[in-house]
């Protein structure tokens, strides 16, 4: 995942901000015009779109404009990136968590029976 580092970099920063998780979240029920998404805001349109842009550099959202009405769509392909780095992390942590216990209880077979567990559900 190393290759993906910057672009990673980018969304994690998008979505550091309260406001474009809103945004983001509302994309998620579906497409809204830029007016939808601003109203329920209590910020100025020019600093709203400033937020639209960086949500547009790094991927997560796609614009496009009919008439003098711009639409935002939430692309959902970029998230699965996020999902992806997500879910090797949580293996990542899982298995240190893992080597803990056994070290912590001298119990070997712990890990074993948690994983058939696991699996089993």
């Amino acid at each position: 995942m190393a290759k993906y580092s910057e672009e990673l970099d980018a969304m994690f920063t998008a979505l550091a901000d309260p406001t474009r998780r809103t945004v983001i979240h509302r994309l998620g029920h579906g497409p809204a015009s830029i007016g939808e998404l601003a109203e329920p805001l209590s910020i100025s349109l020019p600093s709203f779109m400033k937020h639209v842009r960086t949500l547009e550099s790094c991927g997560l959202i796609r614009t496009r404009k009919s008439g003098r009405v711009r639409t935002c769509v939430l692309n959902r392909d970029r998230l699965t990136l996020l999902n992806d780095w997500l879910a090797e992390q949580r293996l990542i942590w899982e298995a240190s968590t893992e080597r803990l216990e056994q070290f912590v209880t001298g119990d070997s077979d712990s890990t074993h029976v948690r994983r058939q567990r696991h699996h089993s559900q």
